[in-house]
This record gives structure tokens, C-alpha cells and sequence, in this order.
């Protein structure tokens, strides 16, 4: 019901015109009084009386017309025949709840109705033909779709219409199932059976395609997943510096296909990774292969790289004996004959080559010590021998002086051939400079 009716509206309007002709306030009173009654008029409520009616206008018009404000409240009503028309739709408020109710899926309502008036069950008879036709359509598109499917967006399709077909059968009320609705169907031309029998296959056939749709969904995950780590291993494995980075993605790579093996083959996941999955596991193991060639070419090189530390060290802070120069040497030969090991087509090459090139100067270097020292040590040897003779020699006072000069420089020569960093050779000069000091005595 509104406060401000149109024909009291229209009364107030025309004397608020002359009012604003009139007044000072003018347009702005009338504006002010305009907005005010534009607002009344779709404000539910008791209508205006009088002193409101003096109170709104003549805030801003004082000298307003008291007959005026007494005419329009006079017709501020609805008028009669707006009054009936507003208890139409109360009245068809009523029926549609007598509808509702008499629809409600309870036999206790129904039944009563059916014999009196089943017309009024028409809505809900309708309801039930529509979703039986579409749980039955439903069931039979994701039946094609699921047991069917070419790809996986045949699966989500298809359980796109698991979802609707439940939806449908859940609609339907479980007491209606084996009741015919004769008359309806007499005019209507029902085309369902309605029994348990039908409903119980259709709940069964769609209990079985959620699984079949949750175990599809997953195997798809599982290649999904799968076939994104084998293209990071791939990527991985290019791009890695190191061997630790490229086993990494050997690890990654073969984790891959291990999951890519535990998807089920009777899914359509399954078949699609049966062809793949055999190249898959080709460029695996060819991969795995250099992989593996140069995770032995790095042993070799670390062992190679151990053996010629151990030689340096033991060549440190000479000069050495034989045995330790013989020691050294075998060193270098084992760090040697690991880089020999890398072939000629590992990534290691070149840098085996180098450093076996440095290994074999060192072996030579040392070869060549251990050969100064066997030399010197044989030298000194035959000079100690012939010390010893010249001893003997000058013992004897009638010995010639010439005979002793002559042993002496035999002697010389000897210590002469002794290398400089050998250990003979300190206590050699030594030696040397007492036999040079007797020969000049003489």
C-alpha cells in the first residue's frame, strides 16, 4: 500500500507550481517539496494524513493552502478496483500452495488426490518423466563415452554425465517405483517402465562408471605427471655441468618410467603409454649408457688424479733411494694406465689426454732421477772399493809416489761420475775434495 496515491500526487503538484511562482524560495522550495512526495509515493505504509501532509509542504512553502492539503488527503486511497485486483494474486498464491503441497512426494497426500483430482498431480508426474528421460539418456551417453573413450576428454565428458544422470535419479522418489500413473499416462503416452528392477540396474551401472571414471582420472594423472618429469630429465640431463647433475637426471628419468609402468594397462591411459612407453625406455637406456661410460671415465680420472697426488707427495723433499724413486714411478705408471682406460668418445677425452701428458713427463723426470741415483750409487760403490785399495796402498812407505797420484785420480773420476741430488752425492764431495787435497800433497 502506498503512502502518496497518483491522484493526491497530482492535486499537490499543481499547487506547489503556484506556490513556487509565488514565493522566494521558488525552484529550490519546489525541488525540495518535488523530491520528497516523488519519494512518498513508492513507500509502503499507512497513507498521509493531514498534518504530515502540512508538515512536509509548508517547511518550505508556509503560505500553502490548507483546503488543498485537505482535498488531497481526501483522495489519497486506492480506488476499488485496484483493490480487488490486488487480492488476484493473494487468491493465486493460495491455489499454488494447495498445488505444492498436493505434489509433495508423500503416498499419504497423493493418493487421496489421484482419486479425487489428478490433474493437480500433472506437475510432478511431469517432473518424473523428465528425469527418468534424462537419468536413462545420461546413463547411456557416459556409458559411450567412459567405456568408449579415444581420449581424456571423452573421460571428463563422460563424467560430466555420471554427475547429471545421479542428479536425475536422485530426483526420483523412491516410492514411485513400480506405480503406474494410469491416468497421465493415458494422456500423455509415458514411455518408462518405472520398476525397482530398472532403477537398482541404472544406481549399479553408475556405481560402476565412477569408479571406472576415478581410476581413468588418476592413470591420466600418473602419465601426466610422468611424461613432465621425463621431459625435465631430458632437458635436465642436456644442460647438466656436471656427472652428479646428469646422474640426478638418469635417477629422475628412470623414476619416470617406473611410474609410467604402474599405470593400470586397462585403462585408456594404460594403452595409450604402451606404444611410448617402449621408446621411452630406448632413449633411456641409451642415454643411461653414456651416462654410465662417463660416470666410469670420471672414476678413472678420479683414480688416475689420486695415484698422481700420492706421486707427488712421495717425490717431495729429495733426494731419495732407489726403492722410493722405483715407488714414485709405479705411482705414476697406475695414474697413467687409468687414463688409457677413457675412450676416445667420452666427453673426458681431451682432458685425460692432457693430463696423461703431464702424467708421462713426470714419469719420465722420475725415471731419469732413478737412473742418476742407480748410476751414482754403483760409482760410489767402485770409488769406496778403490779408497780402500789406495789405503792399503799408502800404508806401505816405500810405495811410489806416482802409483799413489795415479789411485788417487782413478778415484776422482769415480766420485767425479756421482750426480748432483743423489744421496751420494754430499759424502761423494766430501770424498772428493780429500783425495783432490792428497794429490796435490803429492
Amino acid at each position: 500500500m502506498s503512502r502518496l496515491y497518483h491522484q493526491a500526487y497530482k492535486i499537490l503538484e499543481v499547487e506547489v507550481d503556484k506556490c513556487a511562482k509565488e514565493d522566494l524560495v521558488g525552484e529550490v522550495g519546489k525541488n525540495i517539496v518535488m523530491k520528497r512526495l516523488d519519494k512518498l509515493r513508492f513507500q509502503s505504509g499507512e497513507p498521509l494524513k493531514e498534518e504530515e501532509l502540512s508538515y512536509l509542504l509548508k517547511d518550505q512553502f508556509p503560505n500553502f493552502s490548507d483546503t488543498v492539503i485537505q482535498k488531497a488527503v481526501k483522495v489519497n486511497k486506492p480506488s476499488g478496483t485496484l483493490s480487488k485486483i490486488a487480492l488476484i494474486p493473494a487468491a493465486l498464491v493460495g491455489m499454488a500452495g494447495i498445488v505444492w503441497v498436493a505434489n509433495l512426494p508423500y503416498p499419504m497426500i497423493r493418493k487421496p488426490v489421484s482419486r479425487v483430482a489428478p490433474i493437480i498431480l500433472i506437475p510432478s508426474y511431469i517432473n518424473m518423466d523428465n528425469n527418468y528421460r534424462e537419468a536413462i539418456a545420461n546413463v547411456e551417453q557416459a556409458d559411450q563415452l567412459i567405456n568408449q573413450a579415444t581420449s581424456s576428454v571423452d573421460i571428463n565428458f563422460g563424467a560430466e554425465k555420471v554427475a547429471l544422470a545421479q542428479k536425475h535419479l536422485d530426483e526420483l522418489p523412491i516410492w514411485f517405483l513400480g506405480y503406474y500413473p494410469q491416468r497421465y499416462c493415458t494422456l500423455f503416452s509415458c514411455s518408462w517402465k518405472f520398476t525397482l528392477d530398472e532403477f537398482e540396474t541404472a544406481r549399479k551401472k553408475i556405481g560402476r562408471m565412477e569408479a571406472k571414471v576415478f581410476q581413468e582420472k588418476n592413470a591420466q594423472t600418473l602419465l601426466t605427471e610422468a611424461e613432465q618429469t621425463i621431459t625435465n630429465a631430458k632437458q635436465q640431463y642436456q644442460q647438466a655441468a656436471t656427472t652428479t647433475d646428469k646422474q640426478q637426471a638418469i635417477a629422475d628419468w628412470q623414476a619416470a618410467i617406473d611410474k609410467l609402468e604402474q599405470i593400470p594397462p586397462t585403462t585408456l591411459a594404460g594403452k595409450m603409454v604402451k606404444p611410448k612407453l617402449a621408446a621411452t625406455k630406448r632413449d633411456f637406456q641409451i642415454e643411461a649408457g653414456l651416462a654410465k661410460g662417463s660416470k666410469l671415465s670420471f672414476t678413472f680420472m678420479q683414480v688416475a688424479k689420486q695415484f698422481g697426488m700420492q706421486a707427488a707427495i712421495a717425490a717431495q723433499n729429495g733426494p731419495h733411494p732407489e726403492q722410493q724413486w722405483q715407488v714414485v714411478a709405479s705411482l705414476w705408471e697406475q695414474a697413467i694406465n687409468q687414463l688409457q682406460k677413457i675412450p676416445a668418445e667420452n666427453p673426458a677425452y681431451l682432458e685425460a689426454q692432457t693430463k696423461l701428458g703431464e702424467y708421462q713427463v713426470n714419469l719420465a723426470n722420475v725415471k731419469m732421477r732413478l737412473q742418476a741415483e742407480t748410476e751414482s750409487k754403483k760409482a760410489f760403490k767402485e770409488a769406496k772399493n778403490l779408497i780402500a785399495d789406495w789405503q792399503r796402498y799408502a800404508a806401505d812407505n816405500n810405495s811410489n809416489r806416482g802409483i799413489l797420484a795415479s789411485k788417487l785420480q782413478l778415484i776422482i773420476n769415480q766420485l767425479e761420475n756421482i750426480k748432483p741430488e743423489t744421496t751420494y752425492y754430499q759424502e761423494a764431495q766430501e770424498l772428493l775434495k780429500f783425495a783432490q787435497n792428497k794429490q796435490k800433497s803429492l
